[in-house]
């Protein structure tokens, strides 16, 4: 045990430690029954790359798999990333192998990297308009999440997680900014629940909605001023991935309700991982980068429809599943 030990890469076993694990038969197992840390940096590359064997297999090759498996080769160090890496990771499991997993790291990462993508990938179903104009349902197996701004709706982005803030108190910014225009239409990210809807004094208006797996929390904050939500949305509706659930502001930064103090338009996406009840709201949260997963998103977008109300909703009916 000792030995191998010394033979860690001193940065993993604080990783590990932080994430509540300890070695057990040069095996890593949960200190205390949960994950208490997750650093998701796997590079948007890597996630394109792992996604495509997974659609490809129509889901015999888990891109969470094999993003797993690459987290043991580079110690969580994604800056050792290399295309070849990932590609040999696939062939080795088309040959039925996965030596991955063998390693002492590797329920950590799998767990911890399943936390933020399990759900974002599978089969469905999605209306289309065919050559004749008429609407037919398209069978699909890949990404069934969709990127939170309505096809069509120009944004912006850089890498901000982690930036600072000082409004209120110095802290991180702990989620992911698209900068658009006021109005822009919001949809969910993956299917689930309504679980917060309402003001906040640093988010303005907000939405927060619970995965169906219950282990991931997307926070959608600063909605547009006056009307910020879809007509009808309220806490504990279920809503489909791509539904509209709401419209781009600059609310927030006041403990005053439906103020704008912000300046800039734009969506504050962030995602919180929930591996225990304890963890939600609390203070020993759990919130990740998106910013490359939000690369990936901006594949599968929702077109809408905008009524004369101003109300937008999505143009195609959506499926999960086989059926």
């Amino acid at each position: 045990m000792a030995r191998l030990r010394r033979l860690l890469p001193a940065a993993l076993c604080l990783l590990l430690a932080a994430a509540g694990y300890r070695l057990t038969d040069g095996r890593a197992v949960p200190a205390e029954g949960t994950i208490r840390y997750v650093a998701f940096d796997v590079p948007a590359a890597a996630l394109s790359r792992a996604l495509e064997a997974d659609v490809r297999t129509e889901g015999e090759i888990d891109w969470v798999d094999l993003l797993a498996a690459l987290a043991c080769r580079y110690g969580g160090d994604w800056s050792n990333y290399r295309q070849t890496d990932l590609d040999a990771a696939v062939a080795e499991r088309e040959r039925g192998q996965n030596t991955a997993e063998q390693s002492a790291y590797y329920a950590y990462y799998r767990a911890a990297y399943g936390a933020v993508l399990d759900g974002l990938v599978g089969d469905f179903s999605e209306q289309q308009t065919d050559g004749a104009g008429n609407l037919v349902w398209n069978r699909q197996y890949g990404l069934k999440a969709f990127c939170p701004i309505a096809a069509g709706f120009c944004y912006s982005e850089s890498d901000d997680f982690g930036a600072a803030r000082s409004y209120g108190y110095r802290r991180r910014h702990l989620g992911h900014d698209m900068m658009g225009l006021t109005g822009t239409p919001i949809v969910a990210v993956e299917s689930g629940t309504v679980a917060v809807l309402g003001w906040n004094q640093y988010g303005g208006w907000r939405v927060g909605i619970r995965s169906d797996d219950g282990r991931r929390y997307w926070y959608y904050a600063h909605l547009r001023q006056n009307r910020p939500y879809a007509a009808g949305l309220a806490e504990g509706q279920r809503v489909r991935a791509g539904d509209v659930i709401g419209y781009m502001g600059r609310t927030g930064y006041s403990a005053t309700e439906n103020v704008s103090n912000l300046v800039t338009p734009h969506l504050h996406i962030g995602l919180e991982l929930i591996f225990d009840e304890s963890q939600f709201e609390s203070d020993n949260e759990i919130w990740v980068n998106l910013y490359p997963l939000m690369q990936v998103l901006a594949r599968h977008t929702c077109e809408t429809v905008r009524a004369a109300d101003g109300e937008h909703t999505r143009r195609y009916a959506f499926e999960e599943g086989t059926a």
